[in-house]
């Protein structure tokens, strides 16, 4: 369990985004539900460490300097974002549907990256967005390629919810599914996570060969199906150009 002060710090330094940059202590403590002078502590001792500080002008509270020292030490996830936007747009035109980037956090995946396809109904997450690892094709692109030794600690009781009939439940049957996905080199989804669709995913890899992402390709099956394929090998043509970008040298 956390500790109760830092869980508030962190919130109080997650409430200040684009469209609320700044901050009055009392607006700040109702949107929190903290108490003013709970508030008010929490952003004096941030402010004492250059986390944020108070505008001369308004007496409200915005990020401080130290926030963009913090944000220098996160390169990969800056790299990564630069590395994906011009091979995905290009995937996403030469296939006509939806194309996604994922990085892994524990048992889950979080959405970095995606554009649409020109037809899309909405049916698929947004950015920052999470999905379980085990029932998503970039999840599964990204366990797939694990250390061993890694994959086996994620998998150690680990218990598969069932998001539709067809996803996969068993570990067993999860390693099976991550064999042939590693064989092949890209890992399906189909009906898995959401019936109708289907999504094909291939490991995005740094300059140290370690997986740092999955791009995937997804659409609804009646129309992936009879090209899964072909799909399949464009969504690891782009995977592979992503990683040359972020430095990795097939040896």
């Amino acid at each position: 369990m956390g500790l109760q002060s830092v869980t508030n710090a962190v919130r109080v330094l997650k409430a200040f985004t684009a469209v609320t940059p700044e901050w009055g202590v009392s607006d700040l403590a109702r949107h929190l539900d903290l108490g003013k002078s709970s508030t008010h502590r929490l952003l004096a001792t941030l402010n004492e460490e250059r986390m944020v500080d108070q505008n001369p002008t308004t007496g409200r509270y915005r990020l401080g300097l130290a926030m963009f020292d913090l944000a220098s030490a996160v390169p990969r996830q800056l790299d990564l974002h630069e590395a994906v936007l011009a091979p995905m747009s290009a995937l996403r035109n030469q296939t006509g549907e939806t194309v996604q980037v994922a990085v892994l956090d524990g048992r889950e995946v979080v959405y970095i990256e995606r554009l649409d396809a020109p037809t899309t109904l909405r049916m698929f997450l947004e950015i920052g967005r999470r999905n379980s690892a085990h029932c998503s094709g970039t999840g599964k692109a990204i366990l797939a390629f694990l250390p061993k030794d890694q994959l086996d600690r994620l998998l150690k009781d680990w218990t598969l919810e069932a998001k539709t009939k067809f996803t996969i439940t068993n570990t067993s049957m999860l390693r099976k599914d991550l064999n042939e996905a590693r064989r092949r080199g890209y890992a399906t989804n189909r009906h898995e996570a959401e019936v109708g669709v289907l999504s094909v995913a291939a490991p995005v890899r740094d300059r140290s060969n370690a997986v740092v992402a999955a791009l995937s390709v997804a659409g609804p099956a009646e129309r992936m199906s009879p090209v899964e394929r072909q799909l399949a090998q464009l969504t690891m043509q782009t995977a592979a150009v992503i990683s040359r970008r972020l430095g990795y040298h097939a040896n």
